[in-house]
């Protein structure tokens, strides 16, 4: 088997249409379906799908439970420019920016929390 890359994960979060809201408006991230049992974002060329503990999918981990996430996107802006960006929202940093090796080499990470205390790792490469 050769595995190209992940197509989709799922996040499982207290509410959806705050954790779509948050994806979006911090990230950028369009929103490709919204309803109360679910939802997902577009991340590049893949998917964040988000479902809530008391609705899991059909078919999911064995004890989804909101905030036990740690997920890394990748931004095309300089670390600088993210680190503006998040003030503008009041996003807290967990850490950073720390320089570490990524999937494509050395790149820069910031860490935050989004509403359900998912850790995300914003990774830049330039």
């Amino acid at each position: 088997m050769k595995i190209k890359r992940i197509d989709h994960i799922v996040l499982t979060v207290a509410d959806i249409p705050r954790a779509l809201r948050f994806y979006h408006e911090v990230f950028d991230m369009p929103i490709i379906s919204q309803k109360q049992t679910g939802g997902c974002v577009r991340c590049g060329h893949q998917l964040i799908e988000f479902q809530t503990p008391t609705q899991p999918q059909s078919l999911t981990a064995a004890k989804p439970t909101s905030g036990s996430a740690a997920i890394c996107i990748v931004a095309a802006d300089p670390v600088e420019n993210i680190l503006n960006h998040l003030a503008s929202y009041y996003i807290p940093l967990v850490a950073g920016p720390l320089k570490k090796e990524g999937a494509e080499g050395q790149m820069t990470a910031i860490y935050i929390n989004d509403y359900d205390q998912n850790l995300v790792e914003i990774a830049s490469y330039k």
